[in-house]
């Protein structure tokens, strides 16, 4: 049986008087993909903030890697790529992460291996504030798997990117879980579904499901994750 690399547990989040996470509990399966979806407003990056323990909770409790969530002993085990790129305009592609390198102790040749995994080889001399938004969002990623992290939580990181590309960092995602890594990966497209061995379906901060694609399609009667998933938020609501 597969432990869990993320525990959530009761989780309330208020944010700007607003709750936004009513008492959340859930988990993240080691060493596989697992999928947090939901549209817009659901609660996903919310959810995420609070397990790279950079959100400020109103009660509950999120163990990441047996830790506390932000605790400093495991920092350098969970990598982050934010919804919005983090990366320097100014800078070439091979200097964003280069620096972000130096930062986390990390050589010349992780530098080299994440740019060639996120496709930005060809682009290392660009700067990033030519790049397309997509390829800034890859620049992120490189940067958030330097280190080869326990624990990679990606926000969207799909978005903006051509069928081809995101196919590939699909497969690059299932790879790093197939080596041991957990991935924490959140979209609100439902097609991106079937790419997960597991899934989270949020809605207004609340989890309508925890399952794996199939057991979706098996509790629901139906094939489409789309129609699985609109059956659950109204039978939830």
């Amino acid at each position: 049986m597969v432990g869990a690399a993320v525990l959530v547990h009761d989780l309330e989040v208020v944010r700007g008087g607003t709750t936004v996470l009513p008492g959340l509990s859930c988990e993240v399966p080691a060493g596989r993909v697992t999928g947090l979806l939901g549209p817009s407003g659901s609660g996903k990056s919310t959810l995420i903030r609070s397990i790279v323990g950079v959100q400020r909770v109103a009660g509950g409790s999120v163990d990441v890697l047996g830790r506390p969530a932000g605790d400093a002993t495991i920092r350098a085990r969970v990598g982050y790529m934010t919804q919005a790129p983090s990366v320097y305009l100014d800078l070439t592609v091979q200097e964003n992460v280069g620096f972000f390198a130096r930062v986390l102790g990390q050589s010349r040749s992780a530098v080299t291996r994440v740019l060639a995994d996120v496709a930005l080889d060809r682009h290392r001399d660009r700067v990033v504030s030519t790049l397309s938004g997509g390829e800034r969002a890859r620049v992120s990623l490189a940067t958030a798997m330097l280190g080869t992290p326990d624990l990679l939580v990606l926000d969207e990181p799909t978005v903006g990117l051509d069928p081809v590309l995101r196919r590939d960092l699909w497969d690059l995602f299932h790879r790093l879980a197939h080596g041991g890594t957990t991935l924490l990966i959140s979209s609100h497209v439902m097609d991106e579904a079937d790419r997960c061995d597991a899934l989270l379906l949020l809605r207004d901060g609340l989890l309508v499901a925890q399952a794996t694609p199939e057991e979706l399609r098996s509790r629901t009667g139906t094939s489409s994750l789309d129609e699985a998933f609109l059956r659950l938020a109204e039978a939830e609501a």
